[in-house]
């Protein structure tokens, strides 16, 4: 047995040797090293040996074991080099040869985020920014969302720790604004937000969103669909339609969704809007006192409204796009055509 362990070292050396291909060397080892290899079929045979001689044959087996493990492994890190550097042979430039230079463009959400800041600053709204990382009271609490509200659960909200979280929305932004500003303020706070969503056609982790917030004296409703209205004829056309519905925020009371006129068939009925001649765009309402006490602001005497539109959403209307996925995949097929 100590001859055919000693045989099988010096035939697999030889063949390590040799080779010149990954594949080949693993396949070898495989062949040797595995549990069905040489070694195995040749150590089986110990079965035979006497009390004496087992102990020793085992350690030479060991040992060659670890000899041809070592060597197979020197063997590969060689073969990966030689590789290497033949991939930086094939993949060599020549910097001196004349190219054509393609100049990049603007990504389309950074076209559509720019669009909706120009609208607003030419409303007179200011653009604020704040946190990614953000705190449960601001998130949450300052916002008129008490602990039990569905929007806090671990299955929605990316939390950190108990009180720190990645923001689901932009309008912790407007909190940290009004604790600093005395009203009036108009801003707009447009940035990244993340939610615990699964990634399909319509819907991703992470997002961006614009919310704008008007403070001060005598605000109303018809200011608020006033100002949205003049936004939808600016992004999608003077001939753009919209209604608003009842809905239910907890930071806006009272509260509404925004649609449009559907963009593909005019408001008329189609598959995309689902024969409603309607999409849905944003959410609204009017500032909640609630929200208002929190900063220290006296809701008898200054109030305001908010509104928040996710910026794909947005996109996918404006260029007609149905699968948000393509936003973030950088397919320059895709994105040349912005």
């Amino acid at each position: 047995m100590k001859e055919d362990l000693m045989r099988l070292k010096e035939e697999a050396i030889q063949a390590i040797d040799n080779l010149q291909n990954i594949d080949e060397l693993n396949s070898l080892r495989v062949k040797i090293l595995g549990k069905k290899g040489e070694l195995t079929q040749i150590l089986r045979g110990m079965a035979s040996l006497s009390q004496e001689e087992r102990p020793v044959i085992g350690k030479m087996a060991n040992e060659i074991k670890d000899d041809l493990e070592s060597k197979f492994s020197e063997k590969m890190q060689i073969l990966k080099k030689a590789l290497k550097e033949q991939k930086m042979q094939q993949e060599f430039v020549d910097v001196t040869i004349p190219t054509k230079i393609s100049i990049g463009s603007k990504h389309p959400l950074t076209l559509v985020m720019d669009e909706i800041r120009d609208i607003f600053i030419g409303l007179g709204y200011e653009v604020v920014e704040g946190p990614e990382i953000e705190l449960d009271y601001y998130n949450f609490e300052a916002l008129n969302t008490p602990p039990d509200h569905p929007a806090r659960d671990v299955q929605d909200t990316f939390y950190i720790t108990e009180n720190i979280l990645l923001r689901t929305q932009t309008s912790p932004v407007q909190v940290r604004t009004m604790e600093k500003q005395k009203p009036p303020l108009k801003i707009i706070a447009p940035g990244r937000v993340y939610r615990s969503d699964a990634v399909d056609a319509t819907h991703s982790p992470m997002f961006h969103q614009v919310e704008g917030l008007a403070v001060g004296e005598g605000f109303t409703m018809g200011d608020l669909k006033g100002t949205l209205v003049k936004f939808v004829q600016e992004m999608f056309g003077h001939d753009r339609k919209a209604r608003f519905r009842p809905h239910f925020f907890p930071f806006t009371e009272p509260s509404a969704e925004m649609d449009i006129s559907c963009i593909a068939c005019a408001g008329k009925g189609c598959r995309i809007c689902g024969y409603t001649g309607w999409l849905e765009i944003l959410g609204c309402g009017m500032v909640h006192p609630n929200v208002l006490r929190n900063v220290g602001f006296d809701p008898e005497k200054v109030n305001g409204f908010a509104f928040g539109m996710g910026v794909e959403r947005i996109a996918m209307l404006k260029y007609g796009i149905n699968d948000l996925r393509l936003f973030f995949e950088n397919d320059v097929r895709f994105l040349k055509q912005f």
